[in-house]
């Protein structure tokens, strides 16, 4: 890159920092066994091989990283030669995935910024990267990657980490601080908002005043982020084990109403009430079965996030004479109608939400064999478990909680007493000169 291309990016370019083996934590030890293969596959080769990211990042604060990324001045191309376990993915990003067994080794190549590129196709008006494609050198690269934090390479070759932007100060300082001017990085990749937050939180680290700053001006920027790309940072953001940090520090930034705005909306309606409960609640227990090694599903978290909006909608068609199993079936196709217009979340997980829902109606009908029946119910144990979790956010609801519980218990309860359904008025035929219609 040209020292007047530097100059327009506003980017410097100094000399990395190395630091040697004996400078720094990190020991082959603890890096993959098969993450080591790739390394000294491609330097026997002839290729500069590194670990990068949060691999790096997790290694020096002595944590476990949870998956291994290598970064090579070798082309994907050339890279699938080496590997015959090998597959390249990806358009925006072209990268290659060296398969071991259950574990992939991501190897992407040096990269240049874009701006190097004559090629106006690889940004958009705004500044989004759509195409990045463009490689380049170690020194080229660090400048694209988002986090100081992030942007540190181990060298296979002596062993040193190669830190250009500040990374091992920052991690030794607790900051979570953007590469370059803030305001144009968030407009080349919106999602780095999201996940300057999950960082923050998934690592106890604060966030710089510069990037913070920028993150509640361009917060409308997550508008326009595909719908399918923002499901994946959904569960990157509830389930990586601080679901509930992440969703009040996501609601502070201003960033929550541009993923959930339904729910958004009844949470500024309803500080205090039952709505933010429920979710602190749903979102604390989804940590603590994480941390147990407890089975997720994804389907259960969307019905706490949704549930707001639909039973608030539920309620209006309630009010203008629906049945409440059919205004809870019409908010339902209404609510996540609109919601996965913003997140693409599976139709798997939405029907799950959609049957939680159905099944608090159905909880409330106790006599004769229904409970029986119900129990049976393939999504009863989820739907009792949104029933307790109701229960304990405030709604009016703990007594039907409590006999549901020692029902499954067996013990012996009174039949509640129930009071007689509704008729409905029996709609008139239409006449023609006073003759029934018939056919």
């Amino acid at each position: 890159m040209s020292a007047e291309q530097q100059e327009k990016l506003g980017y410097l370019k100094p000399a990395p920092r190395i630091i040697p083996r004996g400078e720094h934590v990190i020991s082959r030890d603890s890096i993959s066994e098969n993450a080591l293969k790739v390394l000294y596959r491609l330097k026997n080769a002839g290729y500069e091989a590194h670990l990068v990211g949060g691999s790096v990042r997790d290694l020096l604060l002595g944590r476990e990283p949870k998956d291994f990324d290598v970064a090579t001045d070798a082309h994907p191309e050339q890279i699938r030669e080496l590997f015959r376990n090998c597959r390249l993915i990806g358009r925006r990003f072209r990268l290659a995935h060296v398969h071991f067994g259950q574990e992939i080794v991501e190897v992407s190549t040096f990269r240049a910024p874009h701006h190097v590129s004559d090629d106006a196709g690889h940004t958009e008006d705004g500044g989004r990267i759509v195409r990045d494609n463009v490689y380049g050198t170690i020194d080229d690269d660090v400048w694209r990657r988002d986090f100081t934090a992030n942007a540190l390479y181990y060298n296979i070759r002596d062993f040193s980490v190669v830190d250009y932007v500040g990374g091992v100060a920052d991690i030794q300082s607790g900051l979570i601080r953007l590469i370059g001017e803030p305001e144009r990085r968030f407009r080349e990749d919106p999602v780095r908002l999201l996940r300057a937050v999950r960082f923050a939180v998934k690592l106890g680290f604060r966030i710089h005043q510069d990037t913070e700053r920028a993150i509640a001006v361009l917060a409308p920027l997550l508008d326009e982020i595909p719908a399918a790309r923002l499901y994946e940072e959904l569960l990157k953001l509830f389930l990586g084990g601080c679901a509930l940090q992440t969703f009040e520090q996501l609601r502070g930034h201003g960033l929550f109403a541009s993923l959930f705005p339904q729910t958004e909306a009844v949470l500024a309606r309803e500080e205090n009430g039952f709505p933010q409960t429920l979710l602190a609640h749903a979102l604390g227990d989804t940590d603590r079965r994480l941390a147990e090694n407890k089975a997720v599903t994804p389907g259960f978290l969307v019905s706490a996030l949704l549930w707001s909006p639909m039973h608030a909608e539920a309620a209006e068609f309630m009010a203008r004479g629906l049945a409440e199993h059919e205004a809870i079936s019409m908010a339902s196709d209404a609510v996540i109608s609109r919601q996965v217009g913003r997140i693409a979340i599976p139709r798997r997980f939405t029907l799950v939400a959609r049957e939680i829902w159905q099944l608090q109606s159905r909880l409330a009908r106790r006599t004769g064999k229904r409970p029986q029946r119900l129990i049976q119910h393939p999504r009863f144990r989820a739907a009792y478990d949104f029933l307790l979790l109701r229960a304990r956010s405030g709604e009016p609801v703990g007594e039907l909680a409590d006999w549901w519980t020692e029902f499954q218990r067996g013990a012996v309860i009174p039949e509640p007493v129930e009071p007689p359904p509704q008729r409905r008025r029996p709609r008139r035929r239409g006449r023609r000169g006073g003759i029934p219609n018939r056919r």
